[in-house]
């Protein structure tokens, strides 16, 4: 079966409109225009105005209703729900920069320009789905994309929100790190390149990044030693507030890959430190820059970047910047 989404049939007023871009999953970088007063199906029905093939996609799953410049979005009863920005909806009203969730599809509302308006498919509106070949088998289609279009904590927000399962593998320039969900509920974190970091510790770095690539991979059974088992929204809020408390000292930290060394002569008393604070000091020391103390610290990268502030302001620390 082919999945069909029609050309643009003119321009919107002002040389310009909204459509709904996918952002992510099989048939990323398509878009279907918003124009004029319409009803858009959306399922796995071929007689559909927007067929889209895969089993979490029921026959007729959603419409939208574009009429008088107010775009709406309602969920037909589907078997795996339509979701609105994480959220699971019956009836929702879009605008420019909401997110919609179909089956393994991520829809973004866009503005386009009138020369943007036409989607690039074969005559007829119609087009093949493509499919994702992995060692020369056919997996089928899998949720994909990329991190600036789709922030990872919005991510997560959806994945939890419609109880997904899955590995989600975030591709950086530097790093590779791997989110294991069970149904909605983050079971594990792992980052290649810092194999030992904790779990949680993993989750937050990696909620951080805002660069890269994602897939969501087919879940795996492995056992872990410490599985984390919690639920998505207790991470977000803390790994958010950390994230926003991190922001605001990174810049007075050297770049990663900067060595830290003991200032000599040493003026202040060692006495003054706490016991985490001297922990701190010594990995400081021992490693061969920033980047090792974050990793080999048992604390937060918060907690060890507030200290790392405090040991370089009061001069326990000198960079080699």
């Amino acid at each position: 079966m082919a999945e069909r989404i029609p050309q643009s049939s003119g321009n919107s007023p002002g040389g310009g409109g909204l459509a709904l871009r996918f952002i992510s999953g099989k048939y990323q970088g398509g878009e279907f225009p918003l124009e004029g007063d319409r009803e858009i199906y959306i399922g796995r029905s071929s007689d559909l105005e927007m067929v889209l093939v895969e089993e979490m996609v029921s026959r007729k799953h959603a419409r939208v209703t574009v009429r008088g410049g107010e775009i709406t979005i309602e969920d037909l009863g589907s078997t795996n729900g339509t979701f609105v920005n994480g959220e699971k909806i019956e009836r929702a009203t879009l605008k420019e920069g909401d997110r919609v969730l179909i089956g393994t599809s991520i829809l973004k509302v866009v503005v386009v320009t009138a020369s943007q308006a036409s989607l690039r498919v074969p005559s007829g509106g119609v087009m093949s789905a493509p499919r994702r070949t992995v060692g020369g088998t056919d997996e089928g289609p899998r949720m994909s994309g990329a991190i600036e279009e789709v922030p990872l904590p919005d991510l997560m927000q959806l994945f939890g929100t419609s109880r997904k399962s899955g590995v989600l593998v975030v591709t950086t320039e530097h790093s590779t790190g791997r989110l294991y969900l069970k149904q909605g509920i983050v079971h594990y974190a792992a980052i290649d390149s810092s194999p030992d970091l904790p779990a949680l510790k993993a989750i937050y770095r990696m909620l951080g990044w805002e660069r890269g690539l994602f897939q969501l991979d087919p879940p795996e059974e492995r056992v872990f030693d410490s599985p984390l088992d919690l639920p998505v929204q207790e991470i977000l809020m803390e790994a958010l507030r950390q994230q926003d408390e991190f922001n605001v000292i990174r810049e007075r930290l050297p770049a990663p890959e900067v060595p830290l060394m003991l200032s000599v002569p040493l003026v202040p008393k060692l006495s003054a430190l706490s016991e985490h604070e001297l922990d701190v000091l010594q990995l400081a020391v021992n490693s061969p820059d920033l980047a090792a103390v974050m990793d080999l610290s048992a604390r937060s990268d918060l907690e060890t970047g507030q200290i790392l502030s405090k040991l370089l302001s009061q001069k326990y620390l000198t960079s080699a910047e």
